[in-house]
């Protein structure tokens, strides 16, 4: 049976570690000291980075995780039960917490340096936090999807994923309301995600 939902699921984890990734290194590069243009651009570029991971990881990927591939993978695979079980108190308060780094992100912006460290040290445990969420699902619960569920479970998957339209993944038709963030976040993010200088 086709898991084009495993394919769609792992593309998916790649753009976003990508895109934490490139947040990383934002932070290590800071605003450019000259030039009010190059300071709002910099909080600009950080700002289209959290409004995707909020708007497309928290709004499409998580919730089909939640809904449509753990509770299938636990019924198949009940040794894995705690690792999804981790997985889902994770999504619970993902969305909430990208929110409170885009709240410390402003005030850093409005309020000054002294807000910097405050955002910068939320960011990276996030971050972190963020890519170890992805390597259990990497390591543990697709593994255990791979082996044991059924046609029909791949069949129902695959649907369900094959409408997901990331924003940052070039092999797939763009939705063209995430043009705009797509240009804004490639163009001035540092590589892996976009084109702007480390």
């Amino acid at each position: 049976m086709n898991r084009q939902a495993l394919q769609v699921i792992r593309d998916e984890h790649a753009s976003l570690a990508a895109m934490l990734r490139s947040l990383v290194q934002m932070l290590r590069r800071g605003p450019a000291p000259d030039g009010r243009d190059e300071h709002e651009r910099y909080f600009d570029v950080l700002r289209a980075m959290l409004f995707y991971i909020d708007e497309f990881p928290e709004k499409l990927h998580h919730p089909k995780e939640t809904e449509l591939l753990f509770p299938r993978i636990v019924q198949a695979s009940p040794e894995v039960a705690q690792a999804i079980a981790q997985l889902d108190r994770d999504h619970e308060v993902s969305e909430g917490k990208v929110r409170e780094l885009m709240h410390l992100l402003m005030a850093w912006e409005y309020l000054g340096d002294t807000r910097r460290q405050a955002f910068e040290d939320a960011a990276k445990l996030y971050v972190e936090r963020y890519l170890q969420h992805m390597s259990l699902e990497e390591t543990v619960v697709l593994p255990a999807a791979e082996k044991s569920l059924s046609d029909a479970d791949w069949h129902a998957l695959n649907a369900a994923f094959a409408t997901n339209q990331d924003p940052l993944n070039a092999r797939i038709p763009r939705d063209p309301q995430f043009d705009r963030l797509f240009t804004r976040i490639v163009m001035k993010a540092p590589a892996p995600v976009g084109l702007g200088q480390d």
